[in-house]
């Protein structure tokens, strides 16, 4: 690509800059989705700081036109650093790249290419072909991983899928009769609540609904400024009238036709074994504009994600309790596997306190054995 090419320069101060627009990227807290998020910084011909924003939700401004309008006339001769890149395309007038090259930068340091086929390489193809100084990768893993809900939905299709699961430290969810409430502090069902928020929809099966009755909902801080949607894996239908998780963003993935007050029912194909056909759902959500899928369980429903490979980022809460009990369920069903060879292997693995509980995370390891 003509002018494309590494950074030349200061890359310290590159670098600097560059976190400053992905951490300003972070503050958008997920509710720009179904679109990423974004922000950029406006460096002025002297290395000052000109300019700077980031994209606050869907239909609003986006972070280049923000802090290139903070930056006035110093634009000009300046240096941009944005952790996704402009897009190209004529929903934006100017569209961003556009507007960057009207400002008269002269510099456009890039985290990562957007992975979105109306974008992916065409807006700094422009900024390139207008002579703007462009380079790209600074900070990408960081960038990647940042948004990686959308980068998932833009190449595959489908939403990318996080499994959620509190447990003792002897792999109990609850006791033998079903008691479960509590098995983890606050901090961490704050941070769960946290996962919630950040997630388009929030998923368990319908025996879950009819054991514990849940709202699914968001709360603690900022529960006000996104609630996920609530969707139900339930076959034939059996949440009752009156299900707290019930309301207008409710969904009821189900095998046959039929209607339920204060749901939506999503009629989808059956596995072999009767049930809700997990594909096709994640193909359905992602044509709808879900890029984010929070999946909590139960048991059965976590193992039928992880047997058909569709689990890309696992969260375990466990809790410093032992419960005991061969009765007493675990946060995975299924048949499991016979080797240790086959199992599901985690990378890029995080361990974090939360009070008295311990977060364990990490994401799926797509190269293990089958």
């Amino acid at each position: 690509m003509p002018g494309l090419h590494p950074l030349t320069g200061d890359q310290s101060t590159d670098t600097r800059w560059a976190a400053r627009a992905l951490a300003l990227a972070r503050l958008a807290d997920y509710r720009t989705s179904p679109n990423p998020m974004v922000g950029a910084v406006v460096v002025d011909a002297r290395g000052e700081l000109a300019g700077e924003g980031y994209h606050h939700g869907v239909g609003l401004d986006h972070a280049e036109e923000i802090a290139l309008a903070a930056a006035g006339a110093r634009a000009r001769g300046g240096t941009i650093y944005v952790n996704l890149e402009p897009c190209p395309h004529a929903h934006r007038k100017p569209c961003c790249a556009d507007a960057i090259i009207a400002a008269g930068i002269a510099r456009a340091v890039i985290s990562m290419e957007d992975p979105d086929d109306r974008v992916r390489g065409r807006g700094m193809a422009l900024l390139a072909g207008a002579g703007v100084d462009t380079s790209l990768g600074l900070l990408e893993g960081k960038a990647r991983r940042l948004n990686e809900f959308y980068v998932k939905h833009r190449t595959t299709g489908r939403p990318f899928v996080t499994a959620k699961f509190a447990m003792s430290l002897d792999g109990k969810i609850a006791t033998a009769t079903g008691e479960s409430r509590w098995i983890t502090g606050e901090a961490a069902r704050e941070h769960g609540h946290g996962l919630r928020r950040a997630h388009d929809a929030i998923l368990v099966g319908v025996n879950t609904v009819l054991l514990d009755d849940p709202e699914l909902s968001a709360r603690g801080l900022a529960a006000d400024l996104r609630q996920p949607v609530r969707i139900v894996l339930d076959s034939d239908l059996r949440t009752p009238v009156g299900a707290r998780v019930l309301g207008p963003r409710t969904i009821l993935a189900a095998t046959r036709a039929g209607e339920v007050a204060g749901a939506k029912v999503m009629r989808l194909p059956a596995d072999a074994r009767g049930r809700v056909s997990l594909e096709p759902l994640l193909d359905g959500l992602g044509h709808s504009g879900f890029i984010s899928l929070l999946v909590e369980g139960g048991a059965e429903v976590h193992a039928s994600f992880i047997a058909n490979g569709l689990v890309d980022k696992v969260y375990a809460y466990v809790a410093p309790i032992l419960i005991g009990g061969r009765n007493a369920p675990s946060p995975v069903g299924g048949d499991g596997v016979e080797h240790l060879a086959d199992s599901l292997k985690l990378r890029d693995t995080e361990v974090e306190t939360l009070d008295r509980d311990f977060l364990i995370s990490g994401y799926v390891d797509v190269h293990r054995a089958s």
